[in-house]
């Protein structure tokens, strides 16, 4: 076992995370909503962009050896 194997679900559980709170504050409206919805899936944005991230290196890292 290598490290993607523990970073690879840490990254693909943290994208999940941050997308159900963003929905979440997407639905519930108010000014919880407006403060947090947009930031949230900004968020997952970034989140998603690591995920991608990791799982290439780990297709890299997997290939080298």
């Amino acid at each position: 076992m290598d490290i993607f194997s523990y970073l690879i679900p840490l990254a693909l559980a943290a994208v999940a995370i941050v997308l159900a709170f963003g929905i979440y504050a997407l639905f519930r409206g108010g000014d919880f909503g407006r403060s947090y919805s947009n930031k949230l899936m900004r968020l997952r944005v970034v989140m998603q962009a690591i995920a991608i991230a990791v799982l290439m290196g780990a297709v890299w890292w997997r290939t080298r050896h």
